[in-house]
C-alpha cells in the first residue's frame, strides 16, 4: 500500500488494487491549495472547513463521516466517536477517529483527536501498524499527548499530521517539538510526500519509527 501526505491531516491511501481512500479533504482557507485528487472514499473526521472538503475531490467518491463498519472495494473502513476538545466536545464538538486495513497493513487516523488517552480509545483503535497523529496543539492535543498517545498504542510507524508548514493560515506548532520527545534514530525523514509500505515490514518486533514528509 502507498501512503501520501497531502498536507494537513489530508492522506491519500492506496491499495495494491488500485482502490484509493482520501482523509479529511482541506478547503482553500488553509493557505495552501489542496492538489487534484480521485478517490473511491473519503473520509471525514468533523464539519470544519480543514476536513470536510469532500466536493474538491474527483471520481464521485463514497462519503464516510459518520459512525460504523464498512467496506469498500476490499478496503475495510470503521470509525468511533471521541472529542476535538477536554471539555466532552463542548467547545469544538466531536470527532471522528478512523481505522483502515489496506493490503493487511492497519492504519489509524486520529482525525483532530482532543482529548487525552484513554483506555476506552485505546481499546477501540486496538492493534495498528501505521499511526497518523495531529501534533500542532492548539485545536488538537499537543506534542507530549500525542507522545503519550504513541506510548501506549505502540504503532510500528508513526506519521504526524495538523502541524504547522510553509503558507499554514492556522495557529499551530511545528512537528518539531513532537520530534524531540523521541531518540533521534527513530525519526526518518523523507524526500518527498509518500511511502509505500508492504505487511511484511511489520513481521518481527521493531521500535516505533517517526516519519515526517519533507513536501
Amino acid at each position: 500500500m502507498k501512503i501520501q501526505w497531502l498536507g494537513h491531516s489530508c492522506f491519500v491511501l492506496t491499495e495494491s488494487t488500485g482502490t484509493v481512500v482520501v482523509t479529511d479533504p482541506y478547503g482553500d482557507k488553509v493557505g495552501y491549495p489542496l492538489p487534484s485528487v480521485r478517490a473511491d472514499a473519503v473520509t471525514v473526521s468533523h464539519s470544519h472547513f480543514d476536513h470536510c472538503n469532500t466536493q474538491a475531490i474527483e471520481g464521485n467518491p463514497k462519503i464516510f463521516d459518520k459512525v460504523g463498519s464498512y467496506e469498500i472495494e476490499g478496503v475495510s473502513i470503521s470509525s468511533f466517536r471521541t472529542h476535538h476538545d477536554t471539555v466532552k466536545g463542548a467547545k469544538r464538538g466531536d470527532n471522528l477517529i478512523f481505522t483502515y486495513r489496506l493490503d493487511g497493513v492497519d492504519v489509524c487516523h486520529m482525525g483532530d483527536i482532543g482529548e487525552p488517552c484513554t483506555a476506552h480509545i485505546l481499546d477501540a483503535i486496538g492493534a495498528v501498524n501505521v499511526l497518523l497523529i495531529p501534533v500542532g496543539g492548539h485545536y488538537t492535543i499537543d506534542a507530549e499527548t500525542a507522545k503519550d498517545y504513541v506510548d501506549k498504542l505502540m504503532p510500528d510507524i508513526v506519521i504526524p499530521m495538523h502541524y504547522y508548514t510553509e503558507g499554514c493560515e492556522i495557529d499551530l506548532e511545528e512537528v518539531d517539538a513532537f520530534l524531540d520527545l523521541f531518540d533521534e534514530e527513530n525519526v526518518t525523514f523523507v524526500d518527498g510526500d509518500s511511502i509505500t509500505l508492504d505487511r511484511t515490514r511489520f513481521d518481527g518486533d521493531f521500535e516505533t519509527t517517526v516519519v515526517v514528509f519533507r513536501r
